[in-house]
């Protein structure tokens, strides 16, 4: 797993009503900010062995941007406010102290409705809007798919009583959700994380707005170009909820990722292929020598149609199923395919394609 050695300023925000907001920037290029969640901590999220790989991939492409939510880790716990309004004021007052004029948003789940609440609000400061694993429609708010009231109260009990104590079992059902298919050091740290990152009360209080969050309203109204990406098998947000997005939004562009985890985590092929829809995505290229075009005359035809398929973004399940190949001869042509290019990885693999025109159809 991916050790995570970000030097990383954190500083503090003052909101509106004299909450103090942290944020933390990292690395160089294009602004980009991460949405702040329920569940973050500004110092101890460095240590993760769930997201460290993506911290760390944001921070070697981008001027990457966090902050923790008010009643989260390093901002203020005690506070009045903590409604969705004030989320995405926080928003604002941290790109606003940033000195930022236009950034990159990163919704991950509930950070989603708050990049596009922003982004309508304020859509000469958004650039892209990347969402993954969100919603527009809170657990409330989602019609004859709504959860039952009586499962919502009993979740909101269990984090009453349990969210704080030393017995991890409690934190336990939330972290089998987030990240199902995690090895247990990933589970023991996700449930850690639960207890440092908020009070059982705040987690609660943040927990029954995020229920209650529809933006549904807004979607038609985002004008910047944006990707959805969203897992298949997520047990946290229905794939449903991402389809949502990506259809209302004008032109979104919808990537379906093979995962239960609402978290990519960084030994499975759908991290590979969330890193590879960001990157061209953002235009971020990815450090490579110069490549003569004319090698892709060296590739046999099986070969250049395997290229056609990286470049439209499918992984090795999906080529193989298309072509009739087994993983292995899929293994074994990408192998071939990035030796005769001089390309190193994937992502280097889909520049170069889609530079001569592949993976357009």
């Amino acid at each position: 797993m991916t050790a995570v050695t970000l030097r990383q300023s954190i500083r503090f925000a003052t909101a509106a009503d004299g909450v103090r907001i942290a944020y933390a920037t990292s690395g160089s290029g294009p602004p980009l900010v991460k949405i702040g969640t329920w569940m973050s901590h500004l110092e101890f999220d460095l240590g993760s062995p769930v997201w460290g790989h993506l911290l760390s991939w944001l921070a070697q492409r981008f001027t990457l941007l966090r902050y923790d939510q008010r009643g989260n880790g390093l901002s203020d716990w005690n506070v009045a406010d903590l409604s969705f309004q004030a989320w995405v004021r926080d928003l604002a007052t941290v790109i606003d102290a940033s000195g930022q004029d236009r950034v990159a948003l990163l919704g991950l789940s509930q950070g989603a409705p708050v990049a596009i609440a922003y982004a309508v609000r304020y859509p000469e400061r958004v650039s892209h809007l990347i969402l993954h694993g969100g919603y527009a429609r809170g657990r409330r708010r989602r019609g004859a798919d709504a959860a039952p009231e009586s499962l919502d109260a009993a979740v909101i009990q269990l984090i009453e009583h349990g969210w704080g104590g030393d017995d991890a079992s409690f934190r336990q059902f939330f972290t089998s959700q987030f990240v199902p298919d995690g090895t247990p050091e990933q589970h023991r740290w996700f449930n850690e994380l639960e207890r440092v990152s908020a009070s059982p009360g705040n987690a609660a209080r943040l927990l029954r707005q995020m229920y209650d969050i529809d933006v549904t309203a807004d979607l038609a109204a985002v004008t910047c170009p944006t990707l959805v990406l969203h897992a298949s098998g997520d047990l946290r947000v229905p794939f449903g909820e991402g389809r949502l997005l990506a259809g209302a939004i004008s032109h979104a562009r919808f990537v379906p990722l093979d995962s239960r985890n609402h978290l990519m985590l960084e030994h499975e092929a759908a991290w590979r292929r969330w890193t590879e829809e960001v990157a061209w995505f953002m235009e971020v290229r990815e450090e490579m020598p110069t490549v003569d075009p004319a090698r892709l005359a060296t590739l046999t035809p099986r070969e250049r149609e395997l290229l056609e398929l990286i470049a439209q973004g499918r992984d090795n399940a999906q080529i193989g199923a298309l072509l009739g190949l087994s993983d292995k001869t899929v293994r074994n042509h990408i192998t071939s395919i990035f030796a005769k290019l001089e390309v190193e990885n994937r992502p280097q693999a889909i520049v170069l394609a889609r530079s001569a025109g592949l993976g357009t159809n």
